[in-house]
Formats: structure tokens, sequence, C-alpha cells
């Protein structure tokens, strides 16, 4: 077995904080929302370069999000543990959890474009750890409900690290709760072509919106 192999040893209040962690994980970045856009404590001196290079890193990991949402569809934005289509194809092919890798390097580019390059590892390694107990949480259900189909998933795709070969067989094998980071036999290209590019936008505006009022609040701080 890889490294990234399921336990059933998860403990119980790490499965509980997981859990919460899960349902409230829209809130989870404000404080870090709140740091970027409300201090100029350690901020670097102006520089095209460091802004250019925070943008570019938001929108690659918008870029990752837009990719995993086209292949999983709306369930994405559910709280609840209801389990959705579990993806091996598009991202899910490469890592298990590529919208939660979106989301640190949408937060880690806000903080370069802040200048605040001190705030960029915060950034990662406060979602990094929140996101992995969330995960923990989510693989100990999904061991529960699919038992080996999620363990031979998992066996093959990494948790966190992107394989670099096309690990996936395609299609939908299963089934995940998360954001969610898929009836079986379906091909890989059945999936994404039940999601339009519309839909696709549509159920990921709230994310794109966020970002917009993110740079343009940085614009305004910038100005004070």
């Amino acid at each position: 077995m890889t490294s990234s192999t399921i336990s059933d040893q998860t403990s119980p209040d790490s499965t509980k904080l997981g859990g919460w962690l899960f349902r409230h994980r829209t809130a989870l970045p404000l404080p870090i929302a709140a740091v970027i856009v409300g201090i100029h404590v350690g901020e670097a001196a102006p520089s095209v370069p460091l802004v250019a290079a925070g943008v570019g890193v938001t929108v690659a990991g918008e870029l990752i999000r837009l990719w995993g949402v086209r292949h999983i569809g709306a369930i994405s934005r559910t709280r609840s543990d209801r389990l959705g289509p579990l993806i091996d194809s598009g991202p899910f092919a490469l890592v298990r959890n590529p919208l939660y890798i979106g989301n640190i390097l949408l937060w880690v580019g806000f903080a370069l474009a802040a200048r605040l390059v001190w705030a960029a590892p915060f950034a990662a390694v406060l979602l990094g750890a929140e996101y992995h107990a969330i995960v923990r949480w989510e693989e100990r259900l999904l061991v529960t409900r699919l038992g080996d189909v999620y363990r031979e998933y998992a066996g093959r795709v990494p948790r966190w690290i992107p394989a670099l070969r096309h690990g996936g067989r395609g299609g939908r094998r299963g089934q995940h709760p998360s954001e969610k980071d898929s009836s079986l036999g379906s091909p890989g290209s059945a999936v994404v072509a039940s999601f339009s590019w519309r839909d696709m936008l549509f159920s990921e505006r709230g994310t794109l919106v966020a970002i917009a009022v993110g740079y343009a609040l940085l614009w305004l701080k910038a100005q004070t």
C-alpha cells in the first residue's frame, strides 16, 4: 500500500473535529482574510513582480478549482455528509483533493498580492491543517460506506501531492461527500459532458465574486 493508504483507526475526537470543520469550511479562511485586508504589519515594499506573482498564484488556484468543478459539478457545495459522485477523471485522477489545494493557492496568492509575504506560509499551514482534518473525516466516512471501492481509489491516487502520471481509469467509481474532494462504469468523457461550462461557472460564481471583491479590497487597502 502507498503512503496515502486509508486507515480506519481515526480517533473519535479527530473525527468530530473534521466533521465540524467540514460543515463550517466556508468560514475557515475568514481570519486569514481579515489579516490580509486589514493590516499593514510586515508589508513588503511596493513591488510589481510580487503583486503579479500573487495574482498568478490566485489564478492558478482558481483554475484548479474550475477544472475540479467541471468534473464534479454542484455537489461540491454541499454542507451535509450526503454522498456525491466520486470522480477519478480530470484533476481527481492526479490527486484526491484538488479543490482544497486550489483553495490554499487562492489564499497564498492573496497574501502575496497584499505584499504580506509572511502571511503566505501562515495561510498555507493553517488551511492545510484544517483541510487535512476534514479529509480524514471524509475518508473515514467513505471507507465506512464504500469499503474497497474507495480503498482502491485511495491506493492509486495520492491525497495531497499530485501524481504526475494518469493513475485514474476515468469515470465515476463510487461516491464522495466533499467539496468534494464517482454510478459505476461511466466513461470519464461522459462525466465531463454532464457539466457544461455554464453550469460550472454558475456553481463557482460565489468563489469568483469573492476573488473580485478580495482584489477590490486590496486595491482600497493600497490607497491608505
